[in-house]
């Protein structure tokens, strides 16, 4: 997994050299750690390809997340968004041209025809799922079935279209390639999960709490018969307040909402360690590591709450 490698074929384009605004915001974003560029390089390397085909897709799939997430500061009216420093109009063109790097890059990567066509399709509907779930997520819908839809559509449809490409440029079968792509769309719940777990349990408050955005655990709180349901909804609009923000909390943890994130997480970790263990790769312990890298930090969460851990994450 060379960043280097990632780097230079998106700040090669001579457009993109070109174009100072769209170079600083992919160098400022690629150099983050635990980057998606990173996954089209492990499936590659699982399924036993050779690693530097791979290195297009990565590109490709960090570019399509910049697109997406210039346009998602927008909607969301994000304090932090480079809208607010460069204008709606200038970042909506930088986005448009981040979607078209990601389909050059892939459009010369050197495999057979068939292979590029595999990846740049799964690209095109993953773009469009992706945009739908952008449109569900900004009307903010209630409910939890409207949760899974957006989570689907976006963290899903992302993160297995990064693990198809690694595979599919690795040389995978199609059987193998999809199966990969379902433990990508698995992985990407997990992620969406984990960020909802951690934004829940923050300090100072994480803005889904003023924004009443579809956090996982406020969604198992709000309706779910319990002492404290009516105390967590008046303090919803308390959490400005430090002691008002842990004592939410403290609800979270006590009536089963954390626990209730954690179970999600469990079941899609078990059917994730199911498919691996259903394919004879070459390195199963590159994707492995995945995992690893979102749950072990939330099991340190679970231990500081005194909520039991899940045995099935006892071994992670």
């Amino acid at each position: 997994m060379d960043v280097e490698e990632v780097r230079a074929l998106v700040l090669g384009l001579p457009e993109v050299k070109a174009w100072p605004e769209m170079a600083r915001i992919f160098e400022r974003h690629v150099a983050e750690p635990n980057q998606v560029w990173e996954w089209p390089y492990r499936a590659c390397k699982a399924v036993g390809g050779e690693e530097s085909l791979a290195a297009p897709s990565a590109a490709a799939i960090l570019c399509m997340i910049l697109s997406i997430l210039l346009v998602d500061d927008m909607l969301d009216e994000d304090p932090r968004g480079v809208h607010l420093r460069l204008g709606d109009a200038v970042t909506a063109n930088i986005s448009f041209a981040f979607q078209a790097v990601a389909f050059r890059l892939i459009s010369e990567t050197p495999v057979d025809a068939e292979r590029r066509a595999a990846v740049m399709a799964s690209f095109a509907q993953m773009g469009l799922t992706m945009a739908y779930g952008q449109d569900l997520d900004a009307q903010n819908l209630s409910g939890e079935d409207n949760y899974w839809k957006v989570t689907h559509a976006k963290s899903s449809s992302y993160f297995g279209t990064a693990m198809y490409a690694g595979a599919v440029m690795g040389n995978a079968s199609p059987e193998v390639a999809k199966r990969l792509q379902n433990l990508g769309a698995l992985t990407g719940d997990v992620i969406q999960i984990h960020d909802d777990i951690k934004d829940a349990l923050e300090t100072p408050a994480n803005p889904d709490w003023k924004q009443m955005r579809n956090n996982l655990l406020f969604l198992y709180a709000q309706p779910a018969d319990h002492p404290d349901r009516e105390r967590f909804l008046a303090l919803r609009s308390q959490v400005d307040d430090p002691q008002a923000l842990r004592e939410a909390q403290q609800i979270l943890a006590r009536c089963g909402a954390v626990s209730y994130g954690m179970y999600h997480i469990c079941q899609r970790y078990t059917a994730s360690i199911k498919i691996l263990e259903s394919m004879q790769l070459a390195d199963p312990a590159a994707l492995r590591e995945v995992f690893v890298k979102y749950i072990t930090p939330l099991i340190e969460i679970l231990k500081g709450l005194g909520v039991a851990i899940p045995p099935e994450l006892e071994m992670v």
